[in-house]
């Protein structure tokens, strides 16, 4: 059986001696009073709930799933996911970064995404329940009427209420503009919405007595394509004036999806039968709204992914401890068995670093997301709100994709620790495995994210927000350019600083010229850029562990976190030189293939 434990001391590091959160939080009026110990209180607080509620659940709720009643499409989640959740909302989880105004406890972003991440370690499918509502909390709260964040925001932020995304029809995924769900206006300023909406997460459920659906849909006039799409609220029950709850409204799961991971959350196909709904925005501008939400589902995906990284990686290493297997190649370690633990074998490391590395680099990334989401909402300077969101927006498909990526290659590699043991299902790893595989197709499949990266954020602006990043590379550069002993991390990123200029402008001038050559070199672009940004994050880990070591901290820790970054610029920086050469190649190669694919 698999073991959690949160991994409070690296989010510390990386919150308070790495990107020192809390200072830059107190120059935010609401957060003015924040402070480290009341971080690490409450991230300690919330590793008890993942660890002790959650974490139980997660093999027990893979393997009894979700279930439907087809005469009443009532869905009934596994034991115990139910009351977990009621410890969640009694325990003021649900309100955790949610505004004051509306009974949250107003603390900042990054506190929910450390408490996710543990969350996600624990449980995935049990923490997307509560995990949606956010993203439908944030897209009210910018797009909602007064009545309508008055009518459902407590609701939502208090966890009574939870909330989903319908978006995917079943000939229609990333496609949104072919979607064919169509909203008639009626007299009373309502709309009846009729059609198919398929794989959504959480979209009926017994955990709570009512579900937010924000769905996307067509009004009568709508022009053809992406900007004839409309967003509105279709709440599982109706809500009176006065906020009780009325008649169940024409929305319902007509079937589960059956699939390879998340056995735990329901992932369902819901049918719109006029069912009433209020329009959030404006008609046609149904995206815009839309887009909050899915812009927060990538951040959560990729904190999904970092999760399962973390605990995999913790279960990999107690198991390579303790598994004993053959001698070690330079001479026998444990002479007081008759084997060598397998943690002696150099590949079994090269598979535990890799996990380690990329569950460190994953959460400096998170964090840093965190503190731009933060910026760009709560900062009292515009230009520092305006700064963020750009910088935002560049990082979040790097945030979504290459953490997914990893955490795929991050799985792998430890349930390969286990041997056949890890094929096993006992033994928890082929689930993590499962699990983190759809982190990789939804929310925005990785390669749109690396179109997304590459087309819109990079070559949109002829690289202007890159260059900004490539600014902080700059200054950490100057910085420590000149200390031999930070010269293993600098050097690499300065030289891929540099290279991504020739990179980015290359595949922008072949692309203006044949647009399947964005295409053909974007996954690949991204994964370099992924790689730039955890380069600046690992040496700026490397600095603050080389800083107290020089000053006499004897504390292993710091070893530890300066081998996890010489590892990383290693063993897995350098594949970056491999994807700007496959980039380079062009798409002849990938389009010249009809004949290969007849």
């Amino acid at each position: 059986m698999p073991t959690y434990t949160p991994p409070l001391r690296d989010m510390q590091f990386v919150m308070h001696e790495v990107l020192n959160v809390a200072q830059d939080l107190q120059q935010i009026p609401k957060h003015a009073d924040i402070d480290v110990d009341t971080i690490n209180a409450v991230l300690e607080e919330g590793g008890k709930f993942a660890a002790e509620v959650a974490f139980p659940l997660n093999i027990s709720g893979d393997e009894e799933g979700c279930t439907i009643d087809q005469a009443t499409h009532k869905v009934t989640t596994p034991k115990g996911f139910k009351e977990a959740y009621r410890q969640y909302i009694d325990g003021g989880w649900a309100a955790l970064a949610c505004d004051p105004e509306y009974g949250g406890q107003g603390l900042p972003y990054v506190v929910n995404g450390m408490f996710y991440e543990m969350l996600n370690s624990a449980n995935q499918a049990w923490t997307m329940y509560p995990g949606l509502t956010h993203g439908a909390y944030a897209a009210l709260e910018t797009h909602g009427t007064p009545e309508q964040k008055a009518t459902y925001l407590p609701k939502m932020t208090s966890g009574e209420w939870t909330g989903s995304m319908c978006l995917t029809e079943p000939h229609c995924g990333t496609d949104l503009g072919l979607m064919r769900t169509k909203a008639e206006p009626q007299a009373d300023g309502t709309y009846k919405i009729t059609g198919n909406k398929i794989f959504i997460s959480a979209g009926e459920h017994d955990m709570t007595d009512n579900i937010i659906h924000l769905v996307l849909a067509r009004l009568p006039d709508a022009p053809a394509g992406i900007k004839g799409i409309s967003l509105f609220i279709v709440p599982k029950v109706l809500v009176n004036a006065d906020g009780s709850l009325g008649e169940r409204n024409g929305i319902y799961c007509g079937g589960l999806e059956h699939k390879m991971g998340i056995h735990g959350n329901a992932t369902c196909q819901m049918v719109l039968d006029g069912a009433v709904g209020t329009m959030v925005g404006q008609p046609h501008k149904g995206m815009q709204g839309m887009f909050v939400m899915m812009n927060a589902a990538r951040l959560g995906v990729g904190n999904q992914s970092l999760g399962l990284t973390e605990v995999a990686f913790q279960n990999a290493l107690a198991y390579a401890k303790d598994r004993i297997q053959m001698r070690s190649l330079s001479g026998t370690k444990a002479k007081d068995k008759p084997a060598d633990p397998i943690i002696v074998h150099p590949d079994v490391r090269k598979m535990l670093m890799t996990a380690r590395a990329y569950a460190d680099g994953g959460r400096a990334l998170q964090v840093y997301c965190s503190m731009l989401l933060e910026k760009e909402h709560n900062h009292p300077d515009e230009k520092v709100r305006k700064d963020a969101g750009e910088m935002l927006a560049l990082l979040t498909p790097i945030a979504k994709a290459f953490l997914t990526d990893n955490g795929h290659i991050a799985t792998n590699a430890c349930m390969q620790v286990f041997g056949g043991h890890g094929f096993i299902k006992e033994w928890g790893m082929e689930q993590y495995v499962r699990d983190n595989r759809i982190n990789m197709i939804y929310e925005g499949t990785n390669t749109i994210q690396s179109l997304d990266l590459l087309g819109r954020k990079v070559l949109g602006n002829n690289g202007a927000t890159l260059k900004k990043f490539g600014k902080l590379v700059g200054v950490l550069v100057a910085e420590e350019g000149v200390n031999e002993k930070m010269a293993e991390f600098i050097t690499p990123i300065a030289i891929l600083g540099e290279q991504m200029t020739k990179f980015t402008t290359e595949i922008g001038f072949k692309g203006f010229q044949n647009p399947d050559e964005v295409g053909a070199a974007a996954v690949d672009y991204l994964r370099v850029a992924g790689h730039l940004v955890f380069g600046y994050f690992f040496a700026r880990m490397a600095q603050v562990a080389l800083r107290e070591i020089a000053a006499g901290n004897t504390d292993p820790f710091y070893t530890a976190k300066l081998q996890t970054a010489r590892f990383y610029f290693a063993k897995l920086f350098p594949e970056t030189a491999t994807l700007m050469r496959t980039a380079r190649t062009g798409s002849k190669v990938l389009m010249d293939t009809d004949a290969a694919l007849a």
